[in-house]
């Protein structure tokens, strides 16, 4: 049994990662533990015993490699502790720690910290996620596919059964979550999840809560740096005798969702450390973070179209057509540069804005002509025409705009810092 007191879980700078290695298999024969199985408890001295030793024996039928199970008590106060390490010296491959305080996300973090083994994994002891889902869970990280996987129980093929109080609750989460932080996973909350060391090691120093918002964190941080999640649909049965105040945990919940977003917006996680360094990965074809540019971009670009034809409708009448037009776009294309470096790019501070805003200048000025010799084209064929008709042909012309300007941003106004290797001597 080791017992970790709370100094060694002071929390420590956020330090720069270093950028992870390219993904491989792990070798065949591998001497030590693959996988560590972590078992979060607190006052579990009933289901302590049978849900280890049912672990164990599914592991020692099941899986094909050197196994650990840890035990991680969190500051229990019933006879959990006695009965973990007795369970810790009868069953081979088993661990115990014992934390001097609660949480389940200050459990996992510490055992996961300590642990050696490749593919670091965690369940809840009341086993409500059926075993046979834990070989699929692992195999793609053991065969170098993904980075995380997470069982999902609201996905097509998950079995579950639960009350409605607890699916509505569930379901309402998981939609804040992909309504506030744009999350692409469906269940943050399932007690049934496995993550490379070599992902840990990034990750956790970043994971600030220390509680039930733990999972939930790690799989944003860890999806914002374009690591790749794998989700295995499980079998669930709820647990009638669960010790989750749901209350507080949702508060708490939301705390950190309100925390983590400011820390995304302010720019204060090193995100790009974390992605996959190495060639001819699908993750270097296809630069990380496209998807999610995209949308941002999509989203700063409608923003700048409302405000282009608000400006363009006021100057109007005063300015003329061609006068106005250059001015709304003028107006709006800053405003747009600087939201897509800050929000779109990630380019936070002075440094190269000037340049930023002049290479956006020339991609302005392609839009303008494109929008102007729109309306030349137009006024020239149909003299005459009405606003409503103005209106929709620049919004067409500006649509094509707005395509090529995401392309001039990404390959030459903001493009990708890739990663080199140090040179040959």
């Amino acid at each position: 049994m080791r017992t970790v007191r709370r100094s060694a879980l002071i929390d420590r700078p956020i330090p720069e990662p270093s950028a992870l290695p390219r993904r491989a298999p792990l070798p065949a024969h591998h001497p030590d533990p693959v996988l560590d199985v972590v078992v979060p408890v607190y006052n579990e001295e009933h289901d302590l015993e049978p849900c280890v030793r049912r672990l164990h024996a599914h592991l020692g039928e099941t899986f094909p490699y050197a196994f650990r199970i840890t035990i991680a008590d969190n500051a229990s106060t019933d006879g959990t502790p006695r009965i973990a390490a007795r369970l810790a010296a009868e069953l081979p491959g088993t661990d115990f720690i014992r934390l001097a305080e609660k949480g389940r996300g200050r459990a996992l973090h510490t055992a996961w910290s300590r642990s050696r083994a490749p593919v670091l994994a965690y369940l809840d002891v009341d086993l409500s996620t059926d075993l046979a889902a834990l070989l699929p869970l692992v195999a793609p990280l053991i065969s170098g596919h993904s980075d995380i996987a997470i069982g999902t129980r609201l996905a097509r093929g998950s079995r579950v059964v639960r009350g409605p109080k607890r699916e509505i609750i569930s379901r309402c989460y998981n939609g804040l979550l992909r309504g506030t932080l744009a999350v692409g996973f469906s269940d943050a909350q399932c007690g049934f999840k496995a993550v490379r060391r070599d992902v840990a090691e990034r990750l956790l120093p970043l994971v600030e809560d220390r509680e039930w918002f733990f999972d939930t964190e790690l799989l944003v941080i860890a999806e914002r740096a374009g690591l790749r999640i794998h989700e295995v649909p499980v079998d669930w049965v709820d647990d009638p005798d669960s010790r989750v105040h749901i209350v507080s945990t949702a508060l708490a919940d939301l705390r950190g969702m309100a925390r983590l977003g400011r820390a995304l917006a302010c720019g204060r996680l090193p995100l790009s450390a974390l992605r996959r360094s190495g060639g001819g990965e699908l993750d270097e074809e296809l630069p990380a973070g496209l998807a999610r540019q995209v949308v941002r971009f999509a989203a700063v670009g409608v923003a700048s179209t409302l405000c282009y034809l608000l400006l363009y409708t006021v100057l109007r009448p005063a300015t003329g057509a061609q006068a106005a037009n250059a001015l709304a776009l003028l107006a709006s294309a800053v405003a747009n540069t600087a939201a897509n470096r800050r929000l779109t790019f990630g380019v936070r501070g002075r440094g190269g804005a000037l340049r930023h805003h002049l290479k956006g200048l020339a991609a302005f000025l392609i839009g303008l002509a494109l929008t102007s010799g729109s309306l030349a084209v137009l006024h020239h064929s149909a003299p005459g025409t009405g606003h409503r008709v103005e209106l929709l042909t620049l919004i067409a012309a500006n649509l094509a705009a707005t395509l090529l300007r995401f392309l001039l941003f990404r390959a030459w106004v903001f493009p990708a810092r890739r990663t080199t290797g140090p040179s040959a001597p």
